[in-house]
């Protein structure tokens, strides 16, 4: 069974063009997530991985729809290997059943890894020289109109630590880095 892996980095982004060429290939189950691919951790490629079975090829549009980095890459295809899952990615033309192709991934992947590399460090540049002409100012800070009372409400014991993250729609990182700053400033 030929099998579709799609990815977008973002809800708005479309996965139309990658659609398109799965329905060309004749791929009969698609998994699509729209996420990150810095993780693994993403449920529509955990459950093609739990979906594959021997014989199965995975098909992706390209290497950077399935993995980010090398490593993550490398580690997703000797998963395949083991279930005795093939894997294509039709822009690099790498298909690991031939022994060319394996190499081929490998090498892809580097370069693919590189890329990224690139694509942050002049991101970095750029945002570097912006900054110094004060057009950049970063982002908007989270704000919420409640965080005081809600931080009093949590330090006293009243709620837990979850609940006020609920509360101010704040991922824990934010909130204790938030807790952090106004604690630091109100001492």
């Amino acid at each position: 069974m030929e099998i579709g892996y799609i990815r977008t980095s973002t809800a708005e982004q479309n996965e139309a063009r990658q659609e398109v060429l799965m329905q060309e290939l004749g791929v009969e189950q698609i998994f699509i997530d729209k996420m990150t691919g810095k993780t693994l951790d993403r449920p529509e490629l955990q459950k093609m991985l739990s979906f594959v079975r021997e014989g199965d090829t995975v098909v992706v549009e390209a290497i950077s729809r399935f993995a980010r980095n090398t490593k993550d890459l490398l580690f997703l295809v000797e998963e395949l290997t083991k279930k005795k899952v093939n894997f294509v990615s039709k822009k690099e033309a790498i298909d690991t059943n031939t022994p060319a192709g394996k190499f081929m991934l490998t090498v892809f992947a580097a370069i693919s890894e590189l890329e990224v590399s690139y694509l942050q460090q002049r991101q970095a540049e750029g945002i570097a020289i912006a900054k110094s002409k004060g057009v950049y100012k970063g982002r908007k800070p989270i704000t919420h109109p409640d965080f005081e009372k809600v931080v009093k409400i949590w330090r006293k014991g009243e709620i837990t630590a979850v609940e006020a993250m609920r509360r101010l729609e704040m991922k824990s990182s934010t909130f204790y880095n938030k807790v952090k700053e106004y604690e630091k400033k109100n001492r």
